[in-house]
């Protein structure tokens, strides 16, 4: 099976003067190519609902702050590029898995391993299951580049700066009439992915604006927040979720009208992480 682009990812420069900041959107992506669909026992929109629909346009700003934009432009249906290489569920092959493979995490368990058995109240995506092969090119094709990518994108930012942050981009469904569920969710995987002033810096520029913001709950930072977070050499990662309802139609999963002032607000946050992560070099630079 083709993948679905190639390669599956789109890399958006900075303008101007480049920032150490990174804002990624490993979610968002809308090629539902018609062999995945053939293959699914859902339709394109029931696929949907586990998109982050529209986040790499929610955070075109970041652009015009100088940072770097890294986005998967093949679904997370497809591959989830969150996850570990070979997070897989034995239940949906038909082959005997490999070894190497994690077949007993949390997320497996749930159904959402790197390659998803299930999408939400839809239920599962397959009819029957699937060869390991079909596995195998989902990852070579699209996870492989995408972190390729990525890791090479940190690397030559802390090349050229001494310091890297990357914003982990996300979206979360909202709740009916929203309840208890924050407008946004900062993953630090617990305080291990990036300092505390990064993820302080973020909530009071959200909070500023009138927004609720939590920590960590329910959503920590997945594979990419733990992998690549490494504040002692340098490295800040911290996962941002932000609640659908904020400027979307849950439903026909269209923006609606809070998309425009929703962006103009992220703009606002990535101005001030890279004004941050400009400090942060500066620090680096003068050590």
């Amino acid at each position: 099976m083709r993948a679905p682009v190639d390669p599956p990812l789109r890399i958006l420069a900075p303008q101007g003067r480049a920032a150490p900041v990174i804002v990624a959107s490993p979610h968002s992506g809308r090629d539902y190519t018609a062999e995945f669909l053939r293959m699914s026992r859902l339709d394109a929109h029931a696929l949907r609902r586990s998109e982050d629909c529209y986040v790499e346009r929610l955070c075109e700003g970041s652009m015009g702050q100088g940072a770097t934009m890294l986005h998967a432009t093949f679904p997370r249906a497809y591959c989830d590029v969150n996850r570990e290489a070979w997070e897989l569920d034995p239940t949906m092959f038909r082959d005997p898995l490999p070894h190497w493979c994690n077949t007993t995490s949390s997320k497996v368990r749930a159904g959402f391993g790197t390659i998803a058995r299930i999408v939400s109240r839809d239920g599962p995506i397959y009819p029957r299951p699937l060869p390991f092969s079909e596995a195998e090119t989902r990852i070579r094709t699209c996870w492989q580049p995408y972190h390729d990518t990525l890791s090479r994108l940190v690397q030559a930012c802390r090349d050229q700066h001494g310091c890297c942050i990357l914003l982990d981009a996300h979206s979360m469904p909202t709740p009916q009439g929203r309840g208890e569920m924050p407008d946004f969710v900062l993953g630090n995987a617990w305080g291990t992915s990036c300092t505390a002033e990064l993820t302080a810096l973020v909530e009071d520029v959200l909070s500023g604006h009138g927004y609720t913001v939590a920590r960590n709950v329910p959503f920590a930072g997945g594979y990419v927040t733990r992998h690549y977070g490494r504040p002692r050499r340098g490295v800040q990662a911290l996962q941002l979720e932000i609640s659908r309802g904020l400027y979307m139609d849950q439903d026909s999963l269209e923006p609606h009208a809070g998309f425009v002032s929703l962006q103009a607000v992220l703009t606002d946050l990535f101005a001030a992480i890279a004004q941050y992560g400009d400090l942060l070099a500066r620090q680096v630079a003068a050590e």
